[in-house]
């Protein structure tokens, strides 16, 4: 894997797409070549398994399906388009990754960090962020954000106490990992949080 893997995480309305394009914009005029992804999705195949997951239906969605559909997509995002472009050595900007289902899943629905776990070795191995950037925001800012931008999802319907237990989770993640995770206020304007994002770039174009 020659590339290197950089995953933005957070919230709903963290502010995670609203960044994405700048990032890359960033590291392509530095003389990266930047693949842009997010998950679920990233292929085609992997965005039908997304609009499974997050249209509301008449049926409810078990907890455990949730789950092995977001890792179904993962393995055919890895397979087609993430380990392929690492190793013709592009950087690749994911909007989310696996922290999304610890957080998400595991926090969120309280599913068993077992089977997560064990998911996790089969789908993603060794293929690990070389760095996490989290857009932490209060969740009543986040949602407020959320609301505006179109009908609500199945997922961002969900009560506001889900969405504590996903922020808490991603920052006790942040908390455990400081080597792989940064931190950004990303309740402050647009322009600030990009401020934030400055060092972060220039700590990437450090990597050997």
């Amino acid at each position: 894997m020659s590339g290197r893997f950089i995953t933005l995480e957070g919230g709903e309305g963290a502010g995670k797409s609203s960044n994405l394009e700048w990032l890359a914009e960033q590291l392509r005029a530095a003389g990266k070549t930047v693949l842009l992804t997010r998950e679920p999705g990233g292929t085609p195949l992997a965005e039908s398994i997304r609009e499974v997951l997050l249209a509301p239906g008449a049926e409810t969605m078990a907890d455990d399906t949730e789950l092995l559909l977001v890792f179904a997509a993962r393995a055919q995002h890895l397979a087609e388009k993430i380990r392929p472009a690492l190793a013709r050595g592009e950087w690749v900007l994911c909007d989310r990754f696996v922290d999304a289902t610890w957080a998400y899943q595991g926090a969120g629905r309280g599913l068993d960090q077992s089977a997560i776990a064990a998911l996790e070795k089969l789908v993603v191995a060794d293929h690990q962020p070389h760095m996490t950037i989290l857009f932490d925001v209060p969740v009543e800012v986040g949602m407020a954000r959320a609301g505006k931008r179109a009908a609500l999802d199945r997922i961002e319907q969900e009560d506001q106490a889900f969405f504590e237990r996903i922020r808490h989770c991603y920052l006790e993640r942040a908390s455990e990992q400081p080597e792989r995770f940064r931190v950004l206020d990303a309740a402050q304007p647009l322009e600030q949080v990009r401020g934030q994002l400055e060092p972060l770039i220039e700590e990437m174009l450090s990597w050997p």
